[in-house]
Parts: structure tokens; sequence; C-alpha cells
């Protein structure tokens, strides 16, 4: 599975990265034929001086593609809330294929 992050307005460090394509890696699990996955990155201007770090995941499966976006304060929680919702669509999609 081929994996992408993209930093918006900002550079992402290799931590975060390494973060990202573990935690999209475990996908697999859910459902096996990903074809890749992109993430992005940015940060939502809220009100007040706190920006909350936005987490924007798609995942490609054949013939349909998942979308999920969660923020939160910190990239890796963000990251986290996205992955699970992910997973929960995976499997949903998988169920449906299953049932046709």
């Amino acid at each position: 599975m081929k994996v992408q992050v993209h930093a918006v307005q900002f550079t992402a460090d290799q931590k975060l990265i390494d973060f990202i394509e573990k935690k999209i890696e475990k996908l697999n699990r859910f459902f096996d034929r990903i074809i890749h996955a992109e993430v992005y990155l940015s940060l939502d201007a809220g009100k007040g001086q706190v920006k909350n770090k936005v987490a924007k995941v798609k995942i490609g499966v054949p013939g349909n593609q998942i979308v999920v976006s969660e923020s939160s304060k910190m990239f890796e929680e963000s990251v986290d809330l996205a992955i699970q919702s992910a997973g929960r669509l995976l499997k949903r999609h998988k169920e449906k294929i299953r049932n046709k």
C-alpha cells in the first residue's frame, strides 16, 4: 500500500510521519485490498490562540474512496481518531462487498 503524508503550510517531522505510516499499515487487518492512503495535516484557526490540528485521511479501495476528517489539540490524537473512524468504515465496506 502506498502512503502519502501532506503537511499543509508547515513541515511535519519524521517522527510524526513514521507514526502516521505505522497507524495506516494497521488498517490492512480490517480490509486487505487497500490501494493507497493519503493523509493531509493542517492547522485549523479557531477562536482564540489555540489552533486545532486537523487530520484528513483518504483511503482508496477498489471502486470506492473513504474519506475521514478529525481534529483535536495534537496531530497524533487527530490521526488516531481518524484511523479508528476509517477502520469502522472499512469494516462496513467489507461487509457490503461480502453481502453482494
